[in-house]
């Protein structure tokens, strides 16, 4: 392993395993530390012990002893390492850390990376022995985030580390990932100083353009420009070189050829910049990240738009866009700087500003990620918004965005992706694992407010920023224009809106204020004859209702006035108003919109975000799961799918209801299982390249005596030929709805959850809900009743136990990634429980991945 990751500090250090060539560096690194600070047993010997144990540790015949280092340049900083006790899955662990970056969270980075690469080699425990008199280490262990035991024994302290990466071990790493990362984007973010490499005297040029923002922008820093040509370039010094500049600047932003751009970003490594904003498009990927990795450098871009802030204490706009940004509390993050425009002006045009924009492009390094972990600590960023056109590491994304949505909104404007790559997928649960439902999954779950325009981005912003969230989903509609407010009850319904049931007394109270003409029900419309004062009035009335969380107004101006004026907030209820062509906002913070569909749409999106925040978040794993039962099952085969009798054993290692069976190779065999039965029998065959049995003629069913069961096995014998490997017999089960649940497994997003309309429905019409693993209990819910027929399936169904099946699935699901997929068709349900009768099992070798681990992207 080879990996670059962030210190507390936020300076980087690569991390990877020693080799026999490292060994006098490590010595010398042991050798360098007072006694009290040899912190383990391995590492407290004498040299010549320490130099034996080492080399033994990184020979190639040793792979059950382990040892990283972590570096700066050629530097040895620190190691951590392990020894396999015997045969067994436990390891003695040692640590030494380099006492001048024993406050900068190194030790417990090697831990962590020790840790993952341990797991991904089937170790499960950690022990260590700690002096007592070393707290500091002792802390070091205890803050992992592991479920930890500890001993004492005289002069020491016997730890011991269960290596399951649970919630408060990913916490942990999460709250240590985002000080470190908050700190390295300080040098990106808020800048003492910036160079432009590559300032031309041109205005036309790119250059040029992001210096002229700087200056015009009153940069609050000291700027910079480099340029071998020019005296000055928009009324700032320029420098011939990146050597010849006065000091090393914080932030440099490359605007040079783009083979030009390796040989710059090493220059400004070599003089001590921090962080490169690359705007350059073509840059051979490799070289610059090569240039940033050594020198420990932070990256936005290639190809990107560039970045800026606007607060009180940072002004920056590195960008060459044509107008400045308005300062504001929204953060923007997207690959596209065409988008990052269109927001920008979009906002601007209605008042609002951004905190920060950052444009980054082809993301070699910095990416939404590390915005939002930014932003997570950012008071003066109330909203996160992001356009993505590809994830890094979704799973990350998926907790940090759930960490962040808590307390701030996430946005995210979606970007289009392709289906052709699912049209040939062998599972039902597969067909459906395409990259919009796995992506909507993804932010559906981590409360993200997807989007699909810039226009509908702002309208949900304007919303957001000038409102509070609804109660609940009932809306009231008052119009002076009735058909407008048709128009609008209808839009809501149609975003999944209910509309309110006015009281008795609210219709009495409206009865009093207007025309005989007018209609007092929902949508309330006033008639074209009253004036704003009275449309006050109304919309008072309505609000005071305890039926109405929210209110759409609906006005257009007449001959007789305009009753908008009328239109007021509420401290604790939505008000959105609609005015035919006018997207703004309106006295007293309304945000007003050009059309009804428009607020209904905004206004579900605060309903769903009001929903959201009140789920409960817990995460309740199963009972009664035997994974060494599991993982032997997948273990008798390397790839490909699972016999019947082989899933069976695997479904019932996780407690999963499943109707047994009997799989036979002879028509004797076949009648005696029926007679053992002795009820009536399904037979399913076992064949070669046969996935959906019920289309291929491999399924017989209701087979009551021995006759019709040997004449059914002769039948799949003729039908199948030399593909037929076996018949598996199953008692009939009892009838109830047929559901489908499965699971498909994308190796950057993880595990999807799927369920729907199962038996031969499944064929006929998708109807299918999708979740990715982990499920909460809440996530397990949406999925029972998140197909469109789930309504009338469970109306009669024991809906829990389906919860109970569905958290089961998920847990094989991240317990196994050697399942790539699962069908289970048909779950029959019925009043008192449900029962797998066929499922079918693809296993595939898994990629050991940690997408938890922290470390800075490699490609």
């Amino acid at each position: 392993m080879n990996a670059v990751a962030l210190l507390t500090d936020g300076s980087a250090v690569t991390v990877r395993e020693l080799g026999p060539e490292d060994v006098p560096a490590l010595l010398a690194l042991h050798r360098s530390l007072p006694v009290e600070d040899r912190y383990l047993r391995f590492f407290s010997t004498s040299p010549r012990q320490l130099e034996d144990f080492v080399e033994r540790m990184v020979a190639p015949d040793a792979p059950k002893h382990v040892v990283l280092g972590a570096f700066r340049g050629d530097r040895l900083l620190g190691a951590a390492s392990y020894v396999i006790v015997r045969d067994t899955d436990f390891a003695e662990v040692a640590l030494v850390v380099s006492h001048a970056e024993q406050t900068h969270g190194l030790g417990t980075l090697l831990l962590e990376h020790l840790a993952s690469l341990a797991r991904a080699r089937g170790v499960r425990r950690f022990t260590a022995e700690v002096l007592t008199i070393n707290g500091r280490m002792l802390r070091v262990f205890t803050d992992m985030g592991f479920v930890t035991g500890i001993v004492p024994d005289g002069e020491v302290m016997y730890v011991e580390l269960l290596l399951e990466p649970g919630d408060r071990y990913l916490d942990a790493v999460s709250e240590r990932e985002s000080v470190a990362d908050v700190a390295s984007l300080t040098h990106v973010l808020r800048p003492g100083s910036i160079a432009v490499v590559g300032a031309g005297r041109s205005p036309s040029s790119v250059g040029h353009a992001v210096l002229r923002n700087l200056a015009e922008g009153d940069f609050t820093g000291d700027l910079y420009a480099v340029n071998p040509h020019a005296k000055s370039v928009a009324g700032v010094d320029c420098y011939a070189s990146i050597e010849e500049l006065p000091e090393a600047p914080e932030l440099a932003v490359l605007c040079v050829p783009a083979k030009a751009v390796p040989a710059a970003a090493e220059a400004c490594g070599r003089r001590g910049v921090r962080a490169l904003v690359v705007i350059s498009s073509g840059v051979e990927p490799t070289a610059l990240r090569n240039a940033v990795r050594a020198h420990g450098m932070r990256l936005v871009g290639p190809n990107c738009l560039g970045v800026s802030t606007s607060s009180s204490a940072v002004r920056m706009n590195a960008t060459f866009s044509a107008h400045a940004t308005l300062a504001g509390d929204i953060g923007l993050v997207t690959q596209s700087g065409g988008v990052a425009i269109a927001v920008q002006e979009e906002l601007r045009r209605l008042g609002l500003g951004l905190s920060n924009l950052v444009s980054t492009g082809d993301k070699l390094d910095i990416s939404s990620n590390d915005l939002l972990m930014w932003w997570s600590r950012d008071p003066g960023t109330r909203f996160a918004v992001l356009y993505l056109e590809s994830f890094g590491n979704p799973r990350k994304f998926a907790r940090l965005a759930r960490r962040v949505a808590r307390h701030k909104p996430v946005l995210a404007i979606r970007a289009a992706t392709s289906e052709a790559g699912q049209r040939a997928a062998a599972s039902h649960t597969a067909s459906t694992a395409t990259p919009s439902v796995v992506r909507d999954a993804l932010f559906r779950q981590a409360g993200v407010i997807a989007v699909n325009s810039v226009p509908e981005l702002t309208d949900v912003l304007m919303a957001l920023s000038w409102q509070p969230l609804p109660r609940g989903r009932s809306v009231a509609v008052l119009s002076n224009a009735g058909g407008l407010g048709v128009l609008a009850a209808d839009a809501c319904v149609r975003e999944g809106l209910r509309m309110a049931e006015l009281s008795a007394g609210t219709v009495q109270a409206l009865s009093t204020l207007l025309p005989a003409t007018a209609s007092g029900g929902n949508p309330v419309d006033t008639t074209a004859v009253v004036d704003e004062q009275t449309f006050a009035r109304c919309l008072d009335v309505i609000a005071a209702d305890p039926a109405v969380d929210a209110v759409i107004t609906v006005t257009v101006p007449t001959a007789l006035g305009d009753p908008t004026g009328g239109v007021h907030p509420f401290a604790d209820k939505p008000v959105l108003a609609v005015r035919t062509g006018q997207t703004e906002r309106l006295a007293g913070e309304v945000p007003c919109y050009a059309e009804p569909a428009r607020a209904a749409a905004a206004l579900a999106r605060l309903v769903e975000r009001a929903e959201w925040l009140a789920r409960p978040s817990e995460f309740v794993r199963p009972t009664g799961i035997d994974l060494d039962a599991a993982r032997r099952v997948v273990a008798r085969r390397a790839d490909g799918w699972l016999t019947p009798d082989e899933t069976v054993l695997l479904l019932k290692a996780f407690g999963l209801p499943v109707l047994g069976g009997t799989l036979v190779t002879t028509e004797e065999h076949a009648v005696a299982a029926q007679r053992a039965y002795d009820v009536p029998v399904a037979l399913k065959a076992v064949a070669d390249d046969l996935l959906h049995k019920s289309k291929g003629g491999g399924v017989e069913l209701g087979l009551g005596d021995a006759e019709a069961v040997a004449e059914a096995f002769r039948a799949f014998q003729d039908r199948f030929g030399d593909r037929l490997r076996g018949v598996f017999v199953q008692p009939m089960a009892a009838r109830g709805r047929e559901l489908l649940v499965g699971i498909a497994t994308d190796e950057k997003f993880g595990p999807l959850v799927v369920t729907g309309l199962g038996g031969v429905d499944t064929d006929v019409i998708d109807d299918r809900a999708a979740a990715l693993a982990p499920l909460s209990t809440t996530d397990a819910d949406d999925l029972v009743h998140g197909f469109r027929a789930a309504g009338r399936v469970l109306a009669e169904a024991d809906a829990v136990a389906v919860r109970d099946v569905l958290l089961r699935v998920a847990e094989l699901a991240g317990a196994l990634p050697e399942v790539a997929e699962l069908d289970i068709n048909p779950l029959v349900v019925t009043e008192i429980g449900c029962l797998v009768v066929d499922a079918r099992v693809r296993i595939a070798p898994a990629r050991e991945t940690d997408p938890f681990l922290r470390q800075l992207r490699t490609s």
